[in-house]
């Protein structure tokens, strides 16, 4: 397997351009924790139906990242990755046009061909990422287009505050006193401040795609990178493939709970409508910080395995923390598992492909399926709470999850091939 990517723009070059990717990207994913209290009081939604938000968004992921491995290995990496960022191009007017047009399904529409998009992405730069170096340190590759990611993330909830959630309070205090016939003017009216920002943001996702296609990234292949060949069968034999598959469900369900679902979390306290809109930032910040911290001590200090468990058992208590205490306190703690979810994906996606082969693509097509535990796990956490406390339903959802990637870490990351 190449472990080197060929061309004058590697390293450097090309994880610089990468790392715009990662950020462009991660500006567009960290969107859905203030879309759902967006559309919430846009469209006079239910949790479970604001929560449709990040479900149908992380549900394209588990639709189209197989059909992407088999898009990418036509047309080549380079050009995958430009097609995906012409897709989300697509689905930001879309949405943008629903939304404007106060028809919610639309707007679902429009996200999942953004999430479409971001499905190819993925499936060419997260591989990309990993194989530009050394598989020991790949770690601390893919945490630097973390840190691109999540300081993208970090800024969008607060640039969609200042251009959209501007007096949502006075909004919502003013729908809940006004007779329903009124309300829709209003509501349509709020609907309409996402249409300039998402066609200024597919402006940039389509000059993006046309940066990358004319840039010096190689146009490496899957073939190149080893997943070309291969089937269903023969990666059957791969069990730390499918465990890691299985760690990062549960991985991006919590990282979504605590960045995307924090907003209506606090919500649940009776927290003021004006701060839960830009809740999602904090996570971010304590990813961001997650991030410097990893760099800093893999591999030099501890292994990623090592730091994955670690991160998990923190995780771990900071949902206990969140769980026993109130009001801000919980919120705090619930911000603070950005921290402990920092360095998970950068771990486990290197250490569930590891070994794969000719079979590496396929097995990052099936690891960016697994990114669908964001659509799973934040609706069960919307449904489960009408039934029972909010707190509890957290804990319950957040703390086996945890387990399970401790788990991972000390035992499942381990190769063991088996015959099919």
């Amino acid at each position: 397997m190449n472990t080197e990517l060929p061309g004058p723009a590697a390293p450097r070059g090309t994880l610089a351009i990468l790392g715009a990717m990662f950020f462009i990207f991660g500006f567009v994913t960290w969107l859905n924790g203030p879309l759902i209290s967006f559309v919430k009081l846009a469209f006079s939604l239910s949790d479970v139906g604001a929560f449709l938000v990040p479900m149908v968004f992380y549900l394209s992921y588990l639709v189209l990242a197989l059909p992407s491995a088999a898009i990418l290995r036509r047309t080549g990496m380079k050009r995958g990755m430009a097609l995906g960022l012409s897709v989300m191009a697509v689905g930001a007017v879309l949405f943008g046009q629903f939304a404007t047009m106060h028809w919610f399904p639309g707007t679902l529409v429009g996200l999942f061909i953004i999430g479409g998009g971001l499905a190819v992405l993925q499936t060419a730069a997260n591989p990309y990422v990993v194989l530009a170096g050394p598989p020991e340190s790949a770690a601390r590759r893919i945490a630097v287009m973390g840190i691109c990611n999540k300081g993208a993330g970090m800024l969008a909830p607060i640039v969609f505050g200042l251009l959209v959630m501007q007096g949502v309070g006075d909004l919502a205090a003013e729908v809940a006193g006004t007779a329903p016939e009124a309300r829709t003017p209003l509501l349509e009216s709020f609907a309409q401040k996402v249409h300039g920002p998402y066609l200024a943001m597919a402006a940039i996702l389509a000059l993006l795609a046309l940066g990358v296609w004319r840039s010096p990234l190689p146009d490496l292949r899957a073939e190149e990178g080893g997943g070309g060949g291969g089937n269903w069968r023969d990666l059957l034999g791969f069990r730390h493939l499918w465990l890691g598959a299985v760690a990062l469900f549960l991985y991006v369900g919590v990282e979504v709970m605590a960045g995307d679902a924090i907003g209506i979390y606090g919500e649940a306290f009776g927290l003021p409508f004006e701060q839960t809109a830009y809740f999602t930032s904090l996570t971010l910040g304590g990813m961001m910080l997650g991030y410097i911290v990893g760099l800093l001590l893999i591999p030099r200090v501890v292994s990623q395995e090592r730091y994955l468990a670690l991160s998990a058992l923190l995780g771990a208590a900071a949902v206990a923390g969140a769980w026993a205490t109130q009001g801000y306190v919980s919120v705090g703690f619930v911000a603070a598992l950005g921290f402990a979810n920092a360095m998970m994906w950068p771990a486990i996606f290197p250490l569930a492909i590891q070994g794969l082969g000719r079979h590496t693509g396929t097995g990052s097509a099936i690891l960016v399926m697994a990114i669908s535990g964001g659509a799973v796990v934040p609706q069960m956490f919307a449904l489960l709470k009408e039934v029972a406390h909010f707190q509890w339903v957290f804990l319950a959802l957040m703390a086996p999850s945890y387990l399970f990637i401790w788990y991972f870490a000390v035992r499942g990351s381990r190769p063991v091939i088996r015959s099919a």
